[in-house]
């Protein structure tokens, strides 16, 4: 009996994080378990067409490296999204400030081409942050001042900044011929494929590297998820973000500054979502034209609230919607079902992520069925 008792704590603990962890695992499978229903109502063959989406995402280096491609911008604006959030603010302007920063390192990028890369690389992604940090800043400004909801505010500034970059794309910054795009970026500017940093020797030893377009871009966005976690654990401002996030009535009164903590945050959060622009300037198009983006900013969204808002979180659910959209083209292709099913899924995992008290009824219902087992 003493036993039993010793080990209930620790089956609490596991059973807690069973709950948060759990949780959006559990939204996922009944997600393509619905999915699966859709499909066979709609006279597909359910299996074939996950054995495609899994041959298109995850069945060689190449599909491997096309969704790190695309999961790359997610996990920049995930984390932009899940930063915000963390405080209470809901920045659903990350596409525009996107744009910004992919704008800050398409023009950058030509101007210090011709240097180094230990100096082009890193001015480049620091111009980027700061200028995704402008555009989230009068947003920031009128929510700490006025009160200004920052959905409409950061919304707004979006399509301001889709459409200054279709401006520039087609008058001041547009390159020579018929296309509206930059020039394009310098060598030294470009983020480096993976595969490229390896001799054809070593690729022909290990084909598992051959990761076809995936760029650095990854490791970079692995590394600010690693910082802005440990910034919200760890450090002053995270503390500040977190409270202000969880009561900023009490965090008033702690002494904690509500307004600037709101404009740092939302800053931040800018910040992180003008990387996730350099990246796909650097890294895929080595330019800018008009709507690069394939709304990463929107997409974000649905990363930060699969991964709780936790930045470590965020590194599988970005890979999970880049997985999604790298396979959806193959499963087309090879089973004949149409791409927009994997719409249909991404929404269903965001509906019951959004619904978790549902999901989270089933995960309590087995941790009480474990605990008087326990007992």
């Amino acid at each position: 009996m003493s036993e039993s008792h010793e080990a209930l704590p620790e089956q609490k603990a596991w059973m807690t994080f069973l709950q948060k962890a759990g949780a959006p695992v559990v939204s996922v499978l009944i997600a393509i378990g619905i999915g699966s229903v859709i499909m066979w109502v709609s006279g597909y063959d359910a299996m074939a067409a996950f054995a495609a989406l899994f041959k298109g995402s995850l069945g060689s280096p190449k599909a491997f490296g096309d969704t790190l491609l695309k999961s790359i911008p997610l996990m920049f604006t995930g984390l932009a999204v899940a930063y915000g959030f963390r405080a209470g603010l809901f920045n659903i302007g990350a596409e525009g400030q996107l744009f910004m920063g992919g704008l800050a390192a398409a023009y950058l990028g030509v101007q210090l081409g011709g240097l180094p890369p230990v100096i082009a690389l890193p001015t480049v992604l620091l111009a980027a942050m700061a200028a995704g940090a402008a555009w989230a800043f009068v947003p920031a400004l009128l929510k700490a001042r006025i009160g200004a909801h920052e959905v409409i505010t950061t919304m707004m500034f979006t399509y301001i900044g889709r459409y200054i970059v279709s401006w520039l794309v087609v008058g001041p910054l547009k390159a020579p011929g018929q296309i509206p795009q930059t020039e394009m970026i310098g060598a030294s500017a470009q983020l480096p494929r993976i595969q490229s940093l390896f001799s054809e020797a070593t690729l022909q030893a290990m084909p598992v590297l051959k990761l076809g377009r995936g760029h650095m871009g990854i490791f970079v966005a692995v590394f600010f998820a690693v910082v802005v976690w440990l910034i919200l654990k760890y450090t002053t401002l995270g503390y500040e973000n977190r409270a202000v996030g969880f009561n900023p009535w009490a965090s008033e009164n702690a002494g904690i500054s509500v307004p600037a903590t709101i404009v740092k945050s939302l800053c931040i959060s800018g910040a992180l979502a003008g990387l996730a622009g350099a990246v796909e300037v650097m890294g895929v198009h080595h330019r800018i034209f008009d709507q690069f983006s394939s709304g990463f900013g929107f997409t974000g969204i649905a990363v930060a609230l699969v991964a709780k808002n936790h930045p470590l979180g965020v590194i599988p659910a970005a890979l999970l919607f880049g997985a999604m959209s790298a396979g959806s083209g193959t499963m087309q292709l090879e089973a004949d079902v149409p791409q927009k099913i994997v719409l249909i899924i991404q929404a269903l995992v965001i509906f019951l992520i959004a619904s978790e008290s549902v999901v989270q009824w089933f995960i309590q219902r087995r941790q009480k069925e474990a605990l008087a087992r326990a007992r």
